[in-house]
């Protein structure tokens, strides 16, 4: 790709500026109690058919696109006024969604991931061919891991396994645990909040990159990072 002058980049700026602006609430979203048989289903056409959620996670409520639509995952970065620098992390509905969105993994990689998901455990590594730009860090670096948390599990499960979810708050603003939270803080600028009751928050997950010799602690979280190396030091010795 060629250099890019100061006018190209005024100009996205502007336009993601003015995307920002249009993203902001103009109604209330609807609101669907996942404890409804209904809930969690329609939740899930909503987004299959390109729309965006609030759904809630093992920590807080986050906001959610499918990877299919890029149109989605971009009025994500305006709603939450996010820079477009910053890619979005992916939740999975399970360790063997892993995938449908990254490269194959040496097998004690896979067995270390098996040993903390469902958890707070993000991984980055090296995303297929093809990922949306609005997921992929440099060099084609996605993160993703599978909460737990049943009703963003089964949601997941019946959107096609893998979606782009971040907090849903405003940058800057403190994460939304209740889906009154949720409206209060995004109104209408998301179509549909799946209300799962009150969502714990907590430490945040420790994030992982995984390297020719095995995983690099780059955030430590809620599972410390010595305790994930030492269990790497476990399989990698058979």
């Amino acid at each position: 790709m060629g250099d890019r002058g100061p006018a190209d980049l005024s100009s996205d700026q502007d336009q993601h500026h003015r995307s920002q602006r249009e993203a902001r609430p103009r109604a209330e979203p609807v609101v669907l109690d996942a404890r409804a048989g209904y809930g969690i289903e329609w939740a899930a056409e909503h987004l299959i058919g390109g729309g965006i959620i609030a759904l809630p996670t093992d920590t807080v409520y986050g906001i959610g696109a499918s990877l299919a639509h890029g149109d989605a995952l971009r009025r994500i970065f305006a709603i939450k006024e996010r820079p477009l620098s910053k890619p979005l992390p992916i939740l999975l509905a399970s360790a063997a969604a892993l995938g449908s969105v990254a490269l194959d993994l040496d097998e004690r990689v896979a067995r270390l991931l098996a040993r903390y998901w469902p958890g707070p455990l993000t991984v980055l590594l090296k995303g297929r061919e093809g990922m949306p730009a609005e997921v992929t860090g440099p060099d084609g670096i996605i993160g993703a891991r599978v909460p737990n948390h049943p009703v963003a599990l089964e949601l997941l499960e019946r959107a096609g396994g893998a979606m782009a979810v971040t907090s849903a708050n405003r940058s800057g603003e403190e994460p939304a645990r209740t889906a009154e939270e949720v409206v209060e803080s995004l109104g209408g600028a998301i179509g549909v909040v799946l209300d799962a009751g009150r969502t714990p928050g907590g430490v945040p997950s420790t994030v992982i990159a995984i390297e020719h010799d095995g995983p690099t602690i780059l955030r430590d979280g809620a599972i410390p990072g010595e305790h994930l190396l030492a269990t790497w030091r476990e399989i990698a010795a058979g």
